[in-house]
């Protein structure tokens, strides 16, 4: 309106209420109004453009008043750096699938019809489906989106009515599906802002996150979200006739690492699908041909699902014996002494910072020269440095033990499902299956014969061993009780 000239006048009661940037307010007020002919006159601090008065002091108002913007901003974000030590969520909104507690606003509990929903994406996810297609097939069967679910249950929503309150984004899901709290926990530090002048959003690495377990009834368990997470890390993608196999994804090329395409049209039938090497389809001068019809490759891992499947009902002590000693050659340490030194690691650091905080208070008093104050500080920082990196190494080393534990779990529930139905669905080869590699084909006996390694999660590859074998091993359990503890 100003700039279309219908505006002679702004009046305002003090300044901070026309802007606390100081920058911007005297962009405004100093060559905009100006050059536009527009009067300014604020209240409390007796400034008139027209007039002299007040205005030489008016800069100095406009630092006060962002400066006061800047001090709310540290005092709310100290508030909330509290609430999150304290064990408390910072956040306000509660996510799809839970609601606040009548009797208590802090307290979330389960939505039932919108945590089926959710329920049922992690279902269709694990069972190969992708964001799109899951957003499709919600849409399809007019399910309310998020939003129009809140708005018609009574809740505050975040976002405005949608025009179709059916329609499912494929942004919505990949929201649930990587959302950490349906696991039961608070997820705090999640996104922050440039500043409090910037209110743009910036999403924090997972490391600088704070998960606080056991806030909610979970909705999701553990073992299912973290398989989703490495699901959503091999994405799957149709072929140009739609056409899609369950080991998309899974299967890669065992000498340039490269995955596997599936390649099919709606003139090949079922059992002409084949996988061939992205790269050799590129260029075939980066690798050779890797290749395998999809219901080859189906006979080979439903052959190895069920050798295991056999095995593990039969003597699961043994494989869990066997998956045990795997782990300890990976982890090439024991995780009671690795917590052990991550926590007098972190003891010496803290007695390094007290040792330079004296260092330098004797320096300042001249009890030591500058030099050997110089030499000392140096040698306790490069301690300190190698300490870190040792911490963040075994840090590292216990977090890929923690995850084994839980893909291990996966991995049984897999096995016991499979055995039941004797099926391979998408849902249990996703739980089962890590990846597939895929060999050059080599003539043995005028065949050709292709090899194919498959990665089973939390073992990776393992050889069933023979009745001999097991019997060994069977004894070397019974003489060492100890090394079954393979599972919290």
């Amino acid at each position: 309106m100003i700039e279309n000239g219908e505006v002679s006048t702004v009046i305002v009661k003090d300044l901070s209420r026309f802007g606390r940037n100081y920058l911007e307010v005297g962009q405004y007020l100093e060559l905009k109004y100006p050059t536009l002919g527009v009067r300014f006159i604020a209240i409390q601090e007796n400034v008139d453009s027209t007039q002299s008065s007040g205005a030489e002091m008016m800069p100095f108002h406009n630092i006060f008043n962002e400066w006061y913007a800047a001090q709310t901003s540290k005092k709310i974000r100290a508030v909330q750096k509290m609430k999150a030590d304290s064990g408390k969520r910072i956040g306000t909104s509660v996510p799809y699938g839970y609601m606040k507690d009548p009797n208590n606003s802090d307290k979330w509990i389960i939505d039932e019809p919108a945590a089926e929903i959710v329920k049922r994406i992690y279902k269709l996810c694990l069972e190969g489906k992708g964001p799109s297609k899951i957003a499709n097939q919600l849409t399809a069967e007019g399910i309310l989106v998020p939003t129009a679910y809140f708005i018609m249950n009574g809740r505050s929503a975040t976002h405005k009515a949608p025009e179709n309150p059916y329609q499912w984004s494929y942004k919505t899901v990949i929201n649930i599906l990587e959302n950490r709290v349906y696991t039961g926990c608070t997820v705090n530090y999640k996104t922050t802002t440039v500043s409090y002048k910037i209110h743009q959003i910036v999403y924090n690495d997972t490391d600088n996150q704070q998960i606080i377990s056991n806030t909610q009834e979970a909705i999701i368990s553990e073992d299912i979200w973290e398989r989703v997470q490495k699901l959503r890390e091999n994405r799957r993608r149709p072929t140009a006739s739609g056409k899609t196999s369950i080991f998309s994804g899974l299967v890669y090329c065992a000498d340039c690492g490269q995955k596997l395409v599936f390649c099919a049209n709606k003139n090949l039938k079922s059992n002409g699908e084949y996988f061939r090497c992205s790269s050799y389809k590129a260029n075939s001068k980066v690798c050779s041909v890797h290749y395998i019809r999809n219901v080859v490759l189906e006979q080979i891992v439903l052959g190895a699902i069920s050798g295991l499947s056999d095995f593990v009902s039969c003597y699961q002590s043994v494989f869990l014996f066997l998956a045990k000693r795997k782990q300890s050659e990976t982890l090439h340490s024991d995780v009671k002494n690795m917590k052990l030194d991550i926590e007098r690691n972190q003891k010496r650091i803290i007695e390094i910072d007290k040792a330079i905080e004296k260092l330098f208070e004797s320096n300042m008093a001249n009890v030591i020269s500058d030099e050997r104050f110089m030499k000392m500080t140096a040698d306790y920082e490069a301690e300190q440095k190698v300490l870190k990196e040792d911490i963040e190494k075994k840090t590292k080393l216990l977090e890929s033990s923690e995850q084994k534990k839980v893909d291990m779990r996966m991995l049984l529930k897999g096995l016991r499902t499979f055995s039941e139905c004797k099926t391979l669905t998408p849902e249990i080869l996703n739980m089962l299956i890590e990846r597939i590699k895929v060999h050059k084909s080599e003539k043995i006996d005028g065949k050709k014969r292709v090899k194919v390694d498959v990665y089973f999660t939390a073992i990776g590859m393992i050889d069933i061993p023979t009745e001999a074998e097991i019997e060994t091993l069977t004894e070397e359990i019974r003489n060492n009780p100890d090394k079954m503890k393979l599972i919290a």
